[in-house]
């Protein structure tokens, strides 16, 4: 009778415990080759809107392939601008992006930041702002960017390992990620 008493106040224990827990949720990054969704609109009779998508989609593509795949970065800002869709977190942040490889850092934070306030949820965007931090010798704000992804996406997302490894290497090494 006794270990029957034990095995429920046990049981009973963990049940209260998973019954107190707090609710975790977890955001998967979206990769970034894959444009965004479309704005909400606030007039349900557009025309067409389907064909606006798909163009959007062909040019983000396009924007999408001159980083990743030629590294044209200047080409891929001005095809990304010309979207007028660069107040989504995908968009400003590959903006972002092309500056730093570009070079230019301050215009690249200014772009990174608009991205986390367009959406403080973009996991790309704080793990290639978290780069830029590494970059310019702010580790503890890269700790704080690393911090922040594992809040989202836990520590075995592609963007958190990334910006880990930057962040295990020696600081002044210059290497640009």
């Amino acid at each position: 009778m006794n270990r029957l008493a034990i095995r429920l106040l046990t049981l009973a224990m963990l049940s209260l415990t998973l019954a107190a827990a707090p609710v975790v949720s977890v955001v998967y990054a979206a990769p970034d080759n894959d444009p965004p969704p479309p704005p909400k609109k606030k007039k349900s009779s557009e025309a067409r809107p389907g064909i606006e998508q798909t163009a959007f989609a062909n040019g983000y593509r396009a924007a999408y392939a001159a980083i990743y795949d030629r590294h044209d970065y200047t080409s891929a800002i001005t095809q990304l601008k010309a979207l007028g869709r660069d107040d989504q977190a995908a968009v400003a942040n590959l903006i972002g992006y092309s500056y730093r490889k570009l070079g230019d850092y301050k215009v690249s934070q200014i772009w990174y930041e608009r991205a986390l306030k367009a959406d403080p949820s973009h996991v790309k965007t704080w793990q290639y702002y978290g780069l830029w931090q590494v970059e310019q010798g702010n580790r503890d704000q890269a700790q704080y960017h690393l911090n922040r992804i594992a809040q989202l996406t836990g520590t075995t997302s592609e963007e958190y390992r990334s910006l880990a490894a930057a962040l295990e290497k020696p600081p002044g090494t210059g290497l640009v990620y």
